[in-house]
């Protein structure tokens, strides 16, 4: 596929609620362009864009999957992004390279909570767009229910510049608003001349020169509603409506149609900032082939037979084949090999990629998602990705010992795949964490493990953190006396524990008078305690906060040895330890919890069974931001619990703030539970 001039361009990302049809409508599309010979079904698991098992094996999207299309001499890079909330992160690498975005709402069920999700990311990057109501065949399809739910909530932007020809089982065509009067079946006459007036009077509101002739009365043509049309569709004033089947092919040639006439070429969109590194000065890039070359790359793919594949747009110049390029965020030239025009998990080679347009390449060895591609003696830098936060928390280990090596090559490769996975280790428990931004998400990702990288992983929910601390002051003796054969072993020490405020640490000190404990035994007695350290006397976890003062003892001048003291030290430390009133501690989080007003109630009232303090609520546009401090072992499945209670519309983020006791009667319980599982 060959590239073409940016006016015949069009990068259009796909967006819907889960379920409204975007896999297949982009089937659909590519089968009336001729890009493909029949077409798939998601049932039947045989679609271009979900071709990976695990997208098969769940009916639904889990990546993002490029299908680009040439109608009418325009090549349509067609972007289908996972309509699931956990895979936020697919849907925002792909609205990065898009200049306009197609919403589809399933004329069954309307306005869903998707549909409302993805609207806020194209308001919040001012993206242009169009809305296709799909599923016009299907029993309880609405077109005009459908366009006035749409309308109350997006506004009357929301223009229809279809008419729908019968409904349901009846549905047997669309009716462009601009086409020739003479097509329009007589009972749909007035339906057309209302609409035709609605659109003419929208288009007059995004250009003056139409505002002039409407007002006066004076007719609008045709060519000239459509140029109002397209340049209200730029500016985010108009949002043009469509009505079709997917499974049917009804209203795909007019969806195509609609994209070329109305959407924007890259030459159409404001042009992207890019900053020269050396220079620190910012500049715009006009989208043009024969301008200095600046790439970004939106998506890496890790197969396991091609290796790394990376998927990029050029917003300046032209990436050719066989070429060298400078990846300046990591300072590294890479050779460019191969290029190619992906299609679902087909890839045709091309000799290059020009400006506007968007491609892949193979086995990069430094480049990573977000980075820049460009010239050494040009260099420029675009903005990177920003990806959401990862909330769901899973601890991962090997199935098997042929895993262990594997396992960590196989978690850094996956997050080099999806940047919105993160893996860490948590250093008081020892577990490797993955986090993602639900449990479809982390699942998703251990299943690709395992299927790309022969790893087999086991992902339980994580331990919590916990410590344990003193609360009083207490003086302990303990004297450590062994007689065996030859020299004996004997160190005797009195330890004071006090406990320090919260986040203190652990302190050594000592007071001995008159040389009781000699000098050189010091550090030997602190080792003790340093290694008792690790397992405290309620549930065995880690003790912090407290200081331990060695105020007095005794030693034998031949048995005597640092062992002796070390010994005494630790048994003495744990025997104060019983003594000073122990209180487990568990990690408070300090969590900022985002749902619309509507369910702020049902959210609140679910913090508080979770022992949650409310610090503070703040409303925000329609929402309310919730501040409180909760302890972590009741946030382990909260991303879950979250949207069930506000139909997926919540979202939140988790950040540790300190320690604090756990209250007595879970004590017992987290003590037993930690008996359990380490006997």
């Amino acid at each position: 596929m060959q590239s073409l001039t940016v006016e015949r361009l069009r990068n259009i990302v796909l967006l819907s609620h889960s379920g409204a049809g975007k896999t297949s409508l982009a089937e659909a599309l590519l089968f009336a362009t001729g890009a493909t010979s029949r077409m798939g079904r998601v049932d039947d698991g045989n679609t271009v864009s979900d071709y990976e098992p695990e997208e098969i094996r769940r009916r639904s999207s889990t990546q993002m999957a490029l299908v680009p299309c040439l109608w009418n001499e325009h090549k349509i890079n067609l972007i289908d992004t996972p309509g699931y909330a956990d895979f936020l992160g697919e849907v925002i690498s792909g609205l990065r390279v898009a200049d306009g975005a197609m919403v589809v709402v399933a004329a069954p069920s309307g306005i869903e909570v998707g549909t409302e999700q993805m609207w806020e990311l194209l308001d919040q990057q001012s993206i242009p767009r169009i809305l296709f109501v799909n599923k016009m065949d299907r029993e309880n399809a609405d077109y005009s229910r459908t366009v006035t739910s749409l309308q109350q909530r997006f506004g009357r932007k929301c223009v229809s510049i279809h008419i729908p020809m019968g409904s349901e089982a009846g549905f047997r065509g669309v009716l462009n608003i601009l086409g020739p009067s003479q097509d329009c079946p007589p009972e749909l006459s007035r339906d057309m001349e209302e609409a035709r007036e609605r659109l003419a009077e929208a288009a007059a509101e995004s250009d003056d020169d139409l505002a002039i002739k409407y007002l006066e009365g004076e007719p609008i043509t045709e060519a000239e509603l459509k140029e109002g049309l397209r340049k209200g569709v730029a500016s985010g004033q108009i949002v043009p409506i469509l009505a079709g089947s997917a499974t049917s092919g009804i209203g795909i040639r007019e969806l195509l149609d609609a994209l070329i006439d109305y959407m924007p070429s890259p030459g159409d969109v404001a042009p992207p900032a890019a900053r020269n590194p050396a220079s620190q000065q910012e500049s715009t890039l006009r989208p043009e082939a024969g301008d200095s070359l600046a790439a970004l790359v939106f998506k890496t793919s890790a197969d396991p037979y091609v290796g790394r594949m990376s998927y990029f747009r050029v917003y300046s110049g032209t990436l050719a084949s066989d070429s060298q390029a400078w990846n300046t965020n990591k300072g590294q030239a890479e050779r460019i090999g191969q290029l190619f025009t992906p299609r679902g998990k087909n890839q045709e080679q091309t000799p290059l990629v020009s400006a506007g347009d968007i491609g892949a390449v193979a086995k990069l060895n430094f480049t990573t998602t977000g980075d820049t591609l460009c010239q050494k003696e040009h260099p420029w830098t675009l903005a990177g990705i920003s990806f959401p936060e990862a909330c769901h928390t899973v601890a991962v280990s090997p199935k098997s010992k042929q895993d262990v090596d594997k396992m960590s090559t196989a978690l850094s490769r996956i997050v080099e795949e999806d940047p919105s996975l993160r893996v860490f280790r948590e250093p008081d428990t020892g577990e490797i964490l993955l986090s993602g931004l639900g449990d479809s998400h982390v699942e998703v990702a251990g299943d690709k493990i395992r299927r790309k990288f022969g790893t087999d992983l086991i992902l339980q929910v994580p331990k919590v953190p916990y410590k344990e601390t003193i609360t009083v002051t207490t003086r302990v003796e303990y004297k450590h006396k062994k007689q065996t054969g030859g020299h004996g072993q004997y160190g005797h020490v009195f330890l004071e524990l006090e406990p320090l405020a919260r986040s203190s640490g652990f302190e050594f000190g000592e007071r001995v008078v008159g040389g009781n404990v000699p000098r050189e035994y010091y550090p030997a007695v602190e080792k003790g305690v340093i290694k008792s350290l690790d397992e405290g006397v309620i549930a065995g976890y880690p003790v912090v906060d407290i200081r331990v003062i060695l105020y007095d003892g005794s030693f034998h001048p031949v048995d005597s040895s640092g062992m002796s003291f070390e010994i005494a030290g630790g048994h003495a430390f744990r025997k104060g330890l019983s003594l000073a009133q122990p209180v487990l501690l568990e990690p408070i989080m300090k969590a900022q919890v985002k749902v619309p007003d509507s369910f702020t109630g049902e959210v609140t009232g679910d913090l508080n069974t979770k022992r949650a303090r409310i610090l503070g609520m703040f409303p925000q546009d329609g929402y309310t931001i919730i501040s409180v401090e909760v302890p972590q072992s009741a946030m382990l499945r909260y991303s879950t619990d979250l949207r069930s209670l506000t139909q997926g519309k919540g979202s939140f983020t988790l950040e540790f703030d300190h320690y604090d006791p756990v209250p007595a009667h879970l004590a017992e319980r987290v003590a037993e539970e930690a008996k359990r599982t380490n006997s």
